[in-house]
């Protein structure tokens, strides 16, 4: 549907183009409108997109999970255009998914894990359906935050993004958030977890928040924004640049891109950790996350760690659907489960494959 409408308003505006190309520089101002005209549209299609997906999660997991989406706040921005007009300094605004599993006894206590989703800019969609089910089946109680630069939100929103910066408090307020609305959350079993970008936010969080969290799970996480903005290319080093974030590249202010790094706080971890990578992720080279495993290991840090071989799926290899990336997605339950301790822990393939397609 986002790719027909798409379609339909540029079959729309193609004509104008047109005209604008054969007058030449005169209609330089409708060039600009019309480019910020698709730059409107996107941002719609992307708000229409995340309504449809809302809808979406409870006909994948609506039977096993009570599904809520609640509306709470972060810091506020990093940095204000203007300090002094009103509304500034007020909090950040954004969404979390709630996930309970409906099978729990509501006067017990149950473990809590915060979900990161990952991106530049992006947001928690049903990609993450099986994995739902397959904690719900294990009694975990799940937040979702839908951090400041998310999409889905509108263009303002958007606007706010703050890559390994704020973002990073969004996700701990959620976290807070459970504990301070929900009875039914173990405060002492709190666990954060999150793939790519993800695996950037539940690094930061164990470095800037260790007392929050008893275990971290990163998977092919972005480690290192320097070597990053090394082998990406103009138009995603041009995401981080932008005037609304921060504003300058990694060669104008490469201490900044160092402090919104993992590799380079590795030196804060005191809290149980594993990283899993793949040598053929085409999106977080693995480069990123072996100078990661090296500065923990430089840094004498105890934490646990896999390197996996050319497993096919590449950057979302263990999040598919394929017999292997079951196999590896027992691995992450299994380490969580020593120190969160579900009441239904799954210990192996049998038993996720019941969550994913039997359970209830």
């Amino acid at each position: 549907m986002k790719k027909t409408l798409f379609l339909v308003t540029a079959s729309l505006l193609f004509p104008l183009l047109l005209n604008a190309q054969q007058e030449g520089n005169e209609t330089e101002p409708l060039r600009k409108e019309i480019d910020r005209n698709f730059e409107e549209l996107r941002h719609r299609l992307d708000v229409l997109e995340k309504n449809i997906d809302d809808i979406l999660w409870y006909h994948k997991v609506g039977d096993v999970a009570f599904i809520d989406k609640v509306y709470i706040y972060g810091p506020p921005l990093a940095h204000e255009k203007n300090p002094t007009a009103q509304g500034a300094g007020n909090p950040v605004k954004f969404r979390a998914y709630i996930f309970i599993p409906k099978d729990i006894d509501p006067d017990k206590k149950y473990p809590l894990l915060v979900f990161s989703h990952g991106g530049v800019h992006g947001n928690f969609t049903t990609y993450y359906a099986h994995i739902i089910r397959e904690l719900m089946y294990q009694q975990y109680i799940v937040v979702a935050p839908e951090y400041r630069g998310s999409t889905g939100y509108g263009e303002s929103f958007y606007k706010k993004i703050d890559y390994g910066g704020r973002e990073i408090e969004d996700v701990d307020y959620s976290r807070q958030y459970m504990l301070d609305n929900y009875s039914i959350v173990d405060p002492k079993k709190v666990g954060i977890l999150g793939w790519s970008h993800g695996g950037l936010i539940t690094l930061m969080n164990l470095f800037e928040h260790p007392d929050h969290y008893k275990v971290g799970y990163a998977g092919v996480p972005v480690s290192d924004l320097i070597a990053r903005m090394g082998y990406k290319t103009q138009a995603y080093r041009d995401l981080y640049s932008a005037d609304y974030h921060i504003g300058k590249t990694a060669y104008e202010d490469v201490n900044e891109y160092r402090r919104r790094s993992p590799a380079w706080n590795a030196e804060k971890l005191k809290t149980p950790l594993l990283i899993h990578t793949n040598t053929n992720d085409a999106d977080v080279n693995v480069l990123e996350v072996e100078h990661l495993i090296q500065a923990l290991k430089a840094a004498d840090k105890k934490f646990e760690y896999k390197i996996y071989k050319d497993i096919p799926g590449g950057h979302s290899f263990n999040r598919m659907d394929t017999k292997v990336a079951k196999e590896i997605r027992v691995e992450v339950y299994r380490f969580l489960a020593r120190y969160l301790h579900p009441p239904r822990p799954i210990t192996n393939v049998k038993e996720l494959q019941r969550a994913a397609y039997v359970y209830p």
